[in-house]
């Protein structure tokens, strides 16, 4: 793999695993690989497919994993979906786009809106936690710790994974990693909505 394919996979692989907070059992397929997609192919080559989501969620530059998030959350979303959840997506996806903290925190309380319950409303926090304070906006700064962008996006895709037809996460998470996969490469990782 060249290193151009690897260039927004930059997190050292030692702090990638300690903030996807994997199993014992991952960790050992982790076990004396070198680099993020290495350990993503071992992981989800063996069924571990939400780990390997969690992986690529901690190792994803921000603005990149919300827009994975966001991917996701639109491949699996169903014709009714709420409009506090079209709304969420909506403006976790303006935010990729300009990395605005305006629409950071529209995304964080459209995401309280939504009951913090979707894909999208997860989308949305981790927008909102990627952004440069968690304060008000007239408030003194206070930065995100760096993994809580992980964090929320590896929320958005398990649940993204398992809406409406958990008998499909399997096929939709081997769809997630091809995304993030594009994504990291400086592809767009749009995936078409599902089919019902």
């Amino acid at each position: 793999m060249s290193a151009a394919t690897q260039s927004k996979l930059s997190t050292a692989l030692p702090l990638v695993l300690t903030r996807a907070a994997l199993s014992g059992a991952a960790l050992e397929c982790a076990a004396g690989l070198v680099s993020v997609q290495e350990v993503v192919s071992a992981l989800a080559q063996v069924g571990f497919g939400i780990e390997a989501t969690r992986v690529l969620a901690h190792a994803l530059p921000k603005r990149e994993a919300v827009w994975w998030a966001c991917m996701c959350a639109a491949h699996t979303a169903p014709p009714d979906l709420p409009e506090a959840d079209r709304k969420v997506r909506e403006l976790a996806e303006n935010w990729v786009r300009q990395q605005n903290m305006d629409f950071a925190r529209a995304a964080m309380e459209e995401a309280k809106r939504a009951g913090f319950q979707s894909p999208e409303a997860w989308a949305g926090v981790s927008a909102f936690w990627s952004g440069d304070s968690l304060a008000p906006a007239a408030a003194l700064t206070v930065p995100p710790p760096p993994h809580l962008t992980g964090v929320a996006v590896a929320g958005a895709v398990a649940l993204a994974s398992v809406r409406t037809d958990a008998s499909r996460q399997l096929q939709r998470l081997a769809m997630f990693l091809q995304s993030a996969q594009d994504i990291a490469v400086g592809g767009h990782g749009r995936l078409p909505p599902e089919a019902t």
